[in-house]
């Protein structure tokens, strides 16, 4: 089978407002308390959601070409304007809306497996470089397993990093057209994607999540306290990534405190909880 040409996973930083370069535990408190006062006003702007119905599926396909094809040049436009492949149909697709637009302002997949002819795209694509045979995908069942995918967040919701990170945002955001309160929320779009899948990990069930990614991206993501595990060595793969592995229970009680809060805000708005 052909392998797949699109990046599944671009770069993302956290950007800490510092003059002096901050230390890890630093860095860390630092995005928490951001991530804190983001959280108190995070319903006001965007609202998390899965994409459960024909035509809100073919709106993150739709928001995947222009992302992929139209603005990065991953992979050459459609005559649909659609991005699609063949593990959609078993992905839960998760997607961060923009209230004040109405606009989708990213979206993300969990795939999922329900047998042993079911591949991960880790599995299928990149078995040679798993070389942790104790946190394989075959060594758990394939209703507990999950792959994390295809994190596309549009250029007017990006920032340019002030870090020369290939691959990182490198769209721009129209100023002009958001307030500045809301300007502040648009870097933790592709976290809250991320929270997102976590929280449909623990509806489903499936705890054991995979992801091939880059190592400065498993960094960033310790920050906020989502420990990803190496399970292999860094390859050629839609640029330099490795396999990850995390189980997905072991997340909360790691994250810092705004973080924690940022994901029970999404829980219950995935789910229609009481705050």
């Amino acid at each position: 089978m052909k392998a797949q040409r699109l990046p599944d996973q671009p770069a993302i930083t956290l950007s800490v407002n510092t003059t002096t370069a901050p230390t890890p535990s630093t860095r860390s408190q630092l995005a928490s308390d951001e991530a804190l006062l983001i959280a108190n006003h995070f319903a006001q702007y965007l609202q998390p959601g899965i994409a459960s119905t024909h035509q809100l599926k073919h709106e993150v396909y739709a928001l995947r070409h222009q992302v992929y094809c139209e603005e990065l040049h991953f992979e050459e436009e459609k005559p649909d304007q659609i991005e699609t492949d063949e593990f959609d149909e078993r992905s839960i697709h998760c997607c961060i809306r923009h209230l004040g637009t109405k606009n989708l302002a990213g979206t993300l997949r969990l795939i999922t497996s329900n047998s042993p002819t079911e591949q991960l795209p880790i599995q299928q694509f990149c078995d040679y470089a798993l070389t942790n045979d104790l946190l394989h995908p075959n060594r758990f069942l394939p209703r507990e397993i999950c792959e994390i995918s295809r994190l596309a967040v549009p250029a007017s919701f990006r920032k340019r990093q002030a870090d020369q990170f290939e691959g990182g945002a490198t769209g721009a955001i129209n100023e002009a057209s958001f307030s500045a309160q809301e300007l502040r929320f648009f870097p933790y779009i592709a976290i809250s994607l991320y929270m997102s899948a976590i929280a449909m990990t623990h509806k489903t069930r499936r705890f054991h999540v995979f992801v091939m990614m880059e190592p400065r991206l498993a960094r960033s993501l310790s920050f906020v306290g989502i420990h990803f595990q190496s399970i292999g060595p860094v390859i050629d793969y839609h640029g330099k990534r490795a396999p990850y592995y995390i189980d997905s229970r072991q997340i909360k009680p790691n994250l810092s405190p705004g973080y924690r809060k940022l994901l029970t805000i999404i829980q219950n708005a995935l789910f229609n909880t009481p705050s």
